[in-house]
Parts: C-alpha cells; sequence; structure tokens
C-alpha cells in the first residue's frame, strides 16, 4: 500500500469463494505461451483505458476476479474480513481498514457529508490503520458501510478515490511506457493488489523486475514481449503472499487475451477466473 501509516502491502478484494479455493486444491496455472506474433508488436491506434467503454470494460474485469461478478456497482455495499491481516475489506476496490485507504475513503465522504453515518467511525480507522483490528468498528460498521453504499454521494466518494489511488495512475504510467489499452489494464489490475508502495511486491517494484528483462515500447520494445515480462513478474508477486497465490486472475485471463494480441482489448472477450468463465460481448 503506498500509504505511509502502514507497513501493509495493498491486498485484493479476494473473492469470497477464492478463499475457500486456497484451504483446498489450488488450480493449475496456465502455461506461458508466448504468441509467434511477437516480434514489432505494437498497440499503435488503441484508445486509452479511460475512454468511457474501456474503463467500463476494466471495471468488469476486476470484478470478476474480486468478486467473482461482472456487476462491479453491486459492490459498493461489500464489506467482510477475509481474515488477509488488514481487517475489513469493503467496495468497489477493496479499500481495507487495516492499510489507510478506507481511512481515505471515509474522511473523503465526510469532507463533502458531514455528519454521514460512517463519519463517526473516523477515530477508529486511525487507531486501527496497520492492523487487522475492529477495535472501535464492531458491532455496526458493516452494516453501517451497508446504509452509507446507498447514497450515492458514498458511491461518488469510492470512485474518485479509486481513481485517485489506482485507476488514474496505473493509466499514466501504462501512457508513458507506450502501452495500449490492455498493458494499461494489466498495471491498473497489479496496482489495486499489490498498491504502489516500498514494498518488494508492491505495483512499482512489479514493473522495475519487468523492466529488467524487457523494454517498453517507449523505450523501442515489443509490446508483447514487454507485458510477458511484466506479467511474469506480476505472477512471482502474487505467489509471494497465500492470499494472493492463486494467479489465474493473470494465466487464464490476462494471458489470454495477450495471446490472442488484443492489445487493444477490444470485444467481445472471453475468459476466466477461479475457474469461473465470463462473456462480455
Amino acid at each position: 500500500m503506498s500509504h505511509p501509516s502502514s507497513d501493509l502491502p495493498r491486498p485484493a478484494l479476494t473473492s469470497r469463494r477464492t478463499v475457500l479455493a486456497l484451504l483446498g486444491a489450488s488450480l493449475a496455472a496456465a502455461p506461458l505461451l508466448r504468441p509467434s506474433h511477437a516480434s514489432a508488436t505494437t498497440a499503435a491506434g488503441c484508445v486509452g483505458l479511460d475512454d468511457p467503454a474501456k474503463k467500463e470494460i476494466a471495471m468488469q474485469l476486476v470484478s470478476s476476479a474480486e468478486n467473482s461478478s461482472l456487476d462491479w456497482k453491486a459492490q459498493y455495499k461489500y464489506i467482510e474480513d477475509i481474515g488477509d491481516g488488514r481487517g475489513y475489506t469493503a467496495g468497489i476496490i477493496g479499500f481495507c481498514s487495516g492499510t489507510g485507504d478506507m481511512l481515505d475513503l471515509v474522511q473523503l465522504y465526510t469532507d463533502r457529508k458531514p455528519g454521514n453515518v460512517l463519519a463517526k467511525y473516523l477515530p477508529a480507522l486511525r487507531q486501527v490503520n496497520g492492523s487487522d483490528s475492529h477495535d472501535g468498528l464492531d458491532p455496526n460498521f458493516p452494516k453501517d458501510w451497508r446504509k452509507a453504499a446507498q447514497d450515492s454521494a458514498f458511491q461518488q466518494a469510492q470512485n474518485d478515490e479509486r481513481d485517485r489511488v489506482y485507476f488514474n495512475p496505473a493509466v499514466k504510467q501504462g501512457k508513458t511506457d507506450g502501452l495500449g489499452t490492455l498493458g494499461q489494464f494489466t498495471y491498473y489490475d497489479a496496482i489495486v493488489m499489490h498498491g504502489d508502495g516500498d514494498d518488494p511486491t508492491s505495483f512499482r517494484n512489479i514493473r522495475k523486475r519487468a523492466l529488467n528483462k524487457a523494454e517498453p515500447p517507449a523505450q523501442g520494445g515489443d509490446e508483447v514481449t514487454y507485458l510477458n515480462a511484466f506479467l511474469d513478474a506480476r505472477v512471482w508477486a502474487m505467489k509471494q503472499e497465500e492470499a494472493h497465490s492463486d494467479t489465474t486472475r493473470v494465466d487464464t485471463e490476462q494471458r489470454v487475451f495477450l495471446r490472442k494480441g488484443n492489445l487493444c482489448l477490444n470485444t467481445p472477450l472471453d475468459w476466466k477466473v477461479y475457474g469461473d468463465s465470463y462473456h462480455i460481448g
């Protein structure tokens, strides 16, 4: 997580079924296939991931991995402790009480709408930041979160914090590196799960590992080769932590699009996460 108040790395909003899957048999990773058209492949002409239609696709892709649903807007009300040491995980992007971004979100909501149902929890959120503690939050915080999620002002605050902390930085770096829509999405999905802190598995250090293996298009490199290097580094980072060790969101989602040469993330899209199949027409 990039917040200096916590040493905990950024978690993903792990799907409820994923937590159960980690206790059983793990899914086999898809074999790494290098596209035959890898040489001189670029994404020239792709629209950015910040194009409204592409951004909607990105939200659905992340939601499939984190909530086992394409209905990302249904996740404003989501909240639970998934047992990953980061306290409550909630909302459309997995804001966590233990990593600082939930505190920032509730503070933003309160700045915009003083006296809201979550404002009274700000002191407790400051105290539990950096831990998995529920002190001062139980028993009513989950109920009040779900109540707040019915408020369009809270929904907008979640959208804005998602964009400020995760989406916009990922897209900006992707464009700087000369990546197309798919490449920008691989950055976004990585920063959602790992944050952009200083720890070895953070987004910036995943990218650094990739740069040691391949050059991005902005430096004259081949895009497919670079994205494979980035996804290799991403898989390594995921396997450093048990809660993230199921890598199907890379193996049977992002690798599938890359093998097909779909650098512009054009529909239709078909993929699997945790064994479940999804389709965007």
